[in-house]
């Protein structure tokens, strides 16, 4: 069944940073923003990478957070057929429009959050948008691998 990505991606005029995921996860389609299991540490990561006092509850807060930074969220992928939240059963995708967010901000760096988004970047846009993208380890609870710190060691290329 095709799915549409149900919320806009979060960036301004004043974004230099792009982070790009795949699509949201079943949780994220419930709660209506990025990142929404509660066991995802995508959050946690980009709080500690932005000094932030605390990590962000709400949308409001979350929104905030990555705008004062000058960080813009969005996902490669408008829709797709996908099996629950399992990146690899992604199929029958249709890319975003990365380039609003590219023409309306200053985006001067682009990464990756796991392989999937860094594949179908490669595959989809990389050669119309000539920008590199650098990988980061996945922020998913799937990527048991990584720890919280060492996921925020890897994260910490990301210079605000």
């Amino acid at each position: 069944m095709q799915l549409s990505h149900p919320f806009d991606p979060v960036f301004n005029e004043n974004s230099s940073i792009l982070i790009l995921g795949t699509f949201p996860s079943v949780k994220s389609r419930e709660c209506g923003f990025f990142y929404g299991h509660p066991q995802n540490r995508f959050w946690k990561i980009i709080a500690h990478i932005t000094n932030a006092d605390s990590v962000p509850l709400t949308i409001t807060d979350k929104k905030q957070m990555l705008l004062t930074a000058g960080i813009a969220l969005a996902d490669v992928l408008q829709s797709c057929d996908v099996e629950a939240s399992s990146d690899s059963s992604i199929k029958n995708v249709v890319p975003a429009d990365l380039a609003k967010i590219l023409r309306n901000s200053k985006i001067d760096r682009i990464y990756a959050n796991g392989e999937k988004a860094h594949q179908l970047f490669m595959k989809y846009f990389h050669r119309d948008i000539g920008k590199e993208i650098l990988k980061l380890p996945s922020s998913s609870p799937a990527n048991a691998q990584y720890s919280l710190e060492k996921l925020i060691s890897e994260w910490e290329k990301i210079t605000i």
